[in-house]
Formats: structure tokens, C-alpha cells, sequence
């Protein structure tokens, strides 16, 4: 029997995850972490979450790649279950996916929708591009950058520099997350949170 680590239930299908390739996956997921760390670290009251099983319904736990949350007490739309478990839908969920036929565009978007995600990125890798979809009205549409920026319409201040990560560069990501945390609108939100 092997040894498995990751296992994702999906619209009522078992899918077990493959090898991880590095250039493919692992030091993008690792960037991303980066760039949502620094948010997190900014912006109390929410939570980022590495890979955790979110129970989104009785066909669907999906275990993405990143994700943030706002905290129940602050407002937020899912909940940490008795045994540790993420129940509920994160307000973002983050995956990194090798390409475009990947179940991650398919089966769990409609999950993601159906459940109430707000907010959904997803990182092609060998295609090199973004998709940020953002919730209206029960569907999910796809934001087009702003001067080379993707923005989040949930977490104020959440800014991606699309081709600095697409390159590598971390630093100047990280530049631009700054210039939004920095932001009269990030530090609203960081009030709000702070004031419940």
C-alpha cells in the first residue's frame, strides 16, 4: 500500500496527488506562501493556511495550496471544526497547477462557486499565467490586470505583481504587496478586523 499523503475528495471523486516537480509546482507554491505570508503578517485578524483539508460540503475537501481566511470572530464565512479542520468557505483559495487541463480549472472551480469561495486564484504554471476569479452574483469572473496587477476584491491591500512572480522576483512581489499594504484601504480593513 503507498504511502499517501495528499488525497482530495472532489465533487465526490478521490484524487490523489502526483510526485511534485520543483519548477512546476513546489518553488512556485513556495512563492506563493511567501507573498501571502507577508499579508498575513500585515493584516491581523486573518488566517493562511498551507495545504489544510477545507470541508466544503459532503462531496467536497479539497486540500488546496494555500489559502486565506478571515477569522469567524472578525466576520469571516468559514470555521475551525472541533477536530482541526477548516469547515466552511475560505474567503481565498490559491492553487498551483501545471496547466490548463488540470481538475484544479474544472471540477474544483465549480465547487469553489457553488459553495461560495469569494475569491479563487489559480497559478498555471506551464502556461504561465494567473486566473483570479472573483465571485459576483453566484459565478465567477475572471480580473484582468491593472497596470501588470492583480488585486483582491476581499482582502484590501492584496496586490500581485504578475510578471515579477512569473520571473522569480521576489523582491519586487513583494514591492508591490507593500505598496498595498501601505494602502489607506488595507489600513481600514486592518481597523475593521481590529475593532471586532
Amino acid at each position: 500500500m503507498p504511502d499517501i499523503r495528499k488525497a482530495e475528495l472532489i465533487e465526490g471523486v478521490v484524487y490523489v496527488a502526483s510526485p511534485v516537480r520543483v519548477n512546476k509546482h513546489g518553488q512556485p507554491h513556495a512563492n506563493i506562501i511567501i507573498w501571502l505570508g507577508l499579508y498575513k503578517v500585515a493584516t491581523p485578524g486573518i488566517m493562511l493556511c498551507d495545504n489544510s483539508t477545507v470541508r466544503l460540503d459532503f462531496d467536497n475537501e479539497p486540500q488546496p495550496d494555500a489559502l486565506l481566511r478571515i477569522e469567524q470572530d472578525k466576520g469571516g464565512q468559514s470555521r475551525i471544526s472541533e477536530d482541526d479542520y477548516i469547515e466552511g468557505a475560505p474567503e481565498l483559495i490559491v492553487e498551483v497547477a501545471a496547466s490548463s487541463a488540470s481538475y484544479d480549472l474544472y471540477d474544483k472551480l465549480r465547487a469553489y462557486r457553488r459553495n461560495g469561495v469569494k475569491e479563487y486564484l489559480v497559478w498555471l504554471t506551464q502556461e504561465r499565467e494567473f486566473r483570479w476569479y472573483v465571485l459576483r452574483e453566484g459565478e465567477y469572473v475572471q480580473q484582468q490586470p491593472d497596470a501588470g496587477i492583480l488585486s483582491s476584491q476581499v482582502f484590501p491591500g492584496l496586490r500581485l505583481g504578475v510578471e515579477a512572480l512569473l520571473a522569480g522576483k521576489m523582491q519586487q512581489v513583494l514591492a508591490v504587496l507593500q505598496e498595498g499594504i501601505d494602502s489607506e484601504t488595507h489600513q481600514e480593513f486592518v481597523a475593521r478586523l481590529t475593532s471586532v
